[in-house]
């Protein structure tokens, strides 16, 4: 359940919707962040209609708490541009070697399944946040540009 930040409504929000959420009674474009595993990440993160960030983290790093925050609040603020999964590493090692996973925390932008951007480590929240829209905004310039 996700409340509205305009009409403070709650919402329930599916990890596999076709499309982005809106609260239903004000139509706002909700946060879409979901938890997903290996046996559900295809269906949740591969197939979403928007770009997602993928923070792939461990409950063991000293570090996960504070990303976790900073991809909670790009959720809310990108809400209706992204899609926010969350995959604990520990419980996911199909992910963790299809990745590629040496570090913890490791984001990830994806769309349709493609890889678009990596991210390893630690970060200040800033560095985060600006690392995720400079990425998105490369992405909807390459999808904009006229194909060769």
């Amino acid at each position: 359940m996700v409340m509205c930040t305009r009409c403070g409504r709650k919402n329930r929000v599916l990890a596999e919707a076709l499309d982005p959420p809106r609260c239903r009674h004000c139509h706002r474009p909700l946060p879409w962040l979901v938890d997903a595993s290996d046996g559900d990440f295809a269906g949740v993160a591969d197939t979403a209609p928007l770009p997602v960030l993928v923070d792939l983290w461990a409950p063991i790093c000293p570090h996960g708490l504070r990303v976790v925050r900073v991809v909670e609040q790009a959720a809310s603020d990108l809400a209706g541009q992204v899609k926010v999964v969350k995959v604990n590493v520990e419980g996911a090692p199909q992910l963790s070697r299809r990745f590629s996973v040496q570090a913890s925390p490791t984001l990830l932008v994806m769309q349709q399944g493609r890889l678009l951007a990596c991210r390893c480590g630690p970060a200040p929240a800033y560095k985060i946040r600006a690392w995720i829209e400079q990425v998105l905004i490369r992405e909807q310039a390459t999808a904009a540009s006229p194909a060769d």
